[in-house]
């Protein structure tokens, strides 16, 4: 009864604001200014206008759908003869609650955007005028608004100066991006559950939710659960009733997708891993129980195992000299878990400063990824032989009987698992990333617990200490067992940094591998013949390898998804077609369900790729992630509001033929032979 009392007061100050209630003279708690993206729009084309909007401080307006209460804006065009305007295009909202109320409004800056058609007749002065009637309110009170806004347009050549488009771009940036695939609902009772196309790969940032835009099927107010689920987010809230097809708003931050669902059944999420503020303490135990195990898992990989070995032989020494296993057990378990404290807490510091980081965040940069080769490259030639070093003063304290010597030990065993978590860590770590912090915390100082369980147990079970072989020449053969795997881990970091950097990043990286490694050999053969200060050498060649960081740097991305690829660019469009050339240009987006099936199951196929290849089709790819307003107003042109796209330029021909949204191998093929 609350929301249809506020929403019947609502509509009455619509109604009657000239009699009522209405703002005083000159009074604007909402500033609006109608601007046109070109000035001198060309007969017959299209010009986008925008209504730029600051609310006042503390007082809101709404969006196309306001929710429990509030009105839309309600535009009444005067406009030349034969021109049209489209609906208006709202860039994503914001929530606001109400006295349990939910509104969906903006509190910022904001900018509709229209279509305006120029009829193709149009000549000289083109004058756009408007009467819009809105609704702005604070938390306690509500005014509508009117606004008489105009601008003068002259026919012309369609120019649009440099500052207007980069605005316009930014304002578009801000809509939500359609998607190409439908998605489907189901009702049960006042259940309901949505299920949208959305591939797995496909990122996103801020939590999960969905704006019907449809009246009458949503409980607005109710709690919504928002799932990532395979190549599918499932939206679990409250219902009313089944109205038909629902079209709304997925968001997730700042980024928005437009989706239209039907009528259906839509199976539960299988993945347990929902939007930060629905994640529920049974998640943060999984996380907790997958941190552990896979930190146990770590101590088989040959960053951990070796000094996992050799420190279960010291306990099983100090279980024969009557030492203290237990002791050395438990300060090792806390040396380790205290480091993983210490990480995670950095990371959600980080985080919480603004930085959008993830547990392998570093690996993106190709400067971490020459660190990284540097250090394995290291320990693989000295588990091979090639050179050994007397360790610094507190990792001989750490290989000596005691527990401080344990507790550093572990520390030192945190520290090198650390960059080996990542392919045993996703689950456990991206959950921990979304929980609230003393959750986080848990799971991190779970990654540690799982580290030392296996020093925990030789420590408190003697069974198993006396079960450990006794030190031998075992030890020399497992060390260069142990450096294969170490090898391999450095060749696929140079392949990781060849990807980022180029072929003249990776080369780099080997030499620097190179220069640091004969430092590392050359300190250690100086260490032996028992040389002054024998580190000097090698502290000149390892400053020259790790001056090479500052060379590496990120190669440009090359959109190649297909042999023969490029990446689109109208200039490079003009150019082939101009040249006579059959082009297949494609637009895609990494959240894009319908580009990725047809990239998988037909573009990228080898028989597609071997007719374009054959009949010499060039291939143009436009990626449109992170809505590129170049492309979009490329999409725009040719009658589409998102992606995926596929045009066919065939010679001869000005305009492309526009392919269906499903592709089949066939069709590419006979379009490549000229059928």
């Amino acid at each position: 009864m609350t929301a249809v009392r506020f929403g019947l007061m609502a509509l009455m100050l619509w109604l009657f604001s000239g009699v009522a209630i209405a703002q005083a003279p000159g009074e604007q708690h909402v500033k609006i200014a109608l601007v046109a993206e070109s000035d001198h729009p060309a007969p017959g084309s299209e010009v986008t206008l925008a209504f730029a909007s600051v609310p006042e401080k503390g007082w809101h307006a709404y969006w196309l759908n306001p929710g429990d209460a509030g009105l839309p804006a309600r535009a009444e065009w005067t406009l030349p003869r034969g021109a049209t305007t489209g609906e208006f295009r709202y860039p994503v909202p914001q929530r606001l609650t109400i006295a349990g109320l939910m509104n969906y409004v903006y509190e910022g800056p904001f900018a509709p955007l229209v279509t305006l058609k120029i009829p193709a007749d149009a000549k000289g002065a083109f004058p756009v005028r408007v009467k819009l009637n809105y609704l702005v309110c604070t938390d306690a009170i509500c005014v509508p608004g009117k606004a008489d806004l105009a601008t003068d347009l002259q026919i012309g050549d369609g120019s649009v100066s440099p500052d207007r488009r980069a605005q316009f771009d930014a304002w578009r940036a801000a809509l939500p991006k359609p998607l190409g695939a439908e998605g489907t609902y189901q009702v049960e009772g006042k259940a309901l559950r949505l299920a949208v196309p959305f591939p797995a790969a496909a990122r996103t940032e801020g939590e999960g939710y969905f704006f019907p835009a449809t009246h009458g099927a949503f409980d607005y107010a109710a709690a919504q659960k928002v799932v990532r689920d395979g190549d599918r987010v499932v939206v679990d809230t409250a219902g009313l009733k089944s109205v038909g097809p629902i079209e709304g708003l997925l968001a997730f931050g700042k980024q928005g997708f437009w989706v239209r669902a039907v009528p259906g059944t839509v199976p539960p999420a299988a993945n347990a891993a929902a939007a930060p503020a629905q994640l529920p303490w049974s998640g943060a135990v999984l996380a907790f129980l997958g941190a552990v195990l896979g930190g146990l898992i770590l101590n088989i990989m040959p960053c951990v195992f070796p000094i996992l070995s050799l420190k279960a032989l010291s306990l099983a020494k100090a279980n024969a000299e009557g030492g203290s296993p237990r002791a050395e057990a438990l300060a090792y378990t806390a040396g380790v878990v205290l480091v993983c404290l210490a990480l995670g807490g950095a990371l959600l510091a980080l985080r919480a400063g603004g930085a959008t980081l993830g547990w392998a965040f570093q690996l993106q940069d190709p400067r971490v990824i020459l660190v990284l080769l540097l250090l394995v490259t290291g320990i693989s030639f000295n588990l091979a032989g090639l050179f050994e070093l007397s360790a610094p003063g507190f990792v001989n304290r750490a290989a000596s009987k005691g527990t401080g010597g344990a507790f550093m030990t572990g520390a030192l065993a945190a520290f090198v698992a650390t960059p080996c978590t990542g392919p045993f860590m996703g689950a456990a770590l991206g959950a921990a990333l979304v929980l609230p912090w003393p959750a986080a915390l848990a799971v991190f100082g779970g990654l540690g617990l799982g580290i030392a369980l296996p020093f925990l147990l030789l420590g408190f079970i003697p069974p198993l200490r006396r079960l450990l072989p006794r030190p031998g020449a075992w030890m020399e053969t497992l060390r260069r067992i142990l450096s294969v795997p170490m090898f391999l881990t450095a060749l696929a970091l140079a392949w990781v940094l060849g990807k980022q950097a180029g072929v003249s990043g990776m080369t780099l990286g080997l030499a620097a591998a190179l220069l640091a490694t004969l430092g590392l050999w050359w300190t250690g053969l100086r260490q032996r013949r028992g040389k002054a200060l024998a580190w000097l050498p090698a502290a000149a060649l390892l400053l020259i390898a790790i001056s090479s960081i500052a060379w590496v740097q990120a190669a440009p991305a090359e959109a190649k998804t297909v042999s023969g690829g490029e990446k689109f660019s109208e200039a490079r469009l003009a150019e082939l077609t101009a040249q006579g050339k059959p082009v297949f240009a494609y637009f895609t987006a990494d959240w894009c369900l319908t580009c990725k099936v047809n990239e998988k199951a037909v573009i990228e196929t080898e028989a597609v790729e071997k007719a374009l290849a054959d009949n010499k089709v060039t291939v143009l790819v436009g990626d449109w992630t992170d809505g590129d307003p170049v492309l979009g107003r490329f999409i725009e042109r040719h009658n589409r509001a998102g992606v995926p796209l596929y045009l066919w330029y065939k010679p001869g021909e000005a305009e492309p033929r526009v392919l269906p949204q499903i592709l089949t191998q066939g069709m590419l093929q006979d379009l490549a032979a000229g059928k």
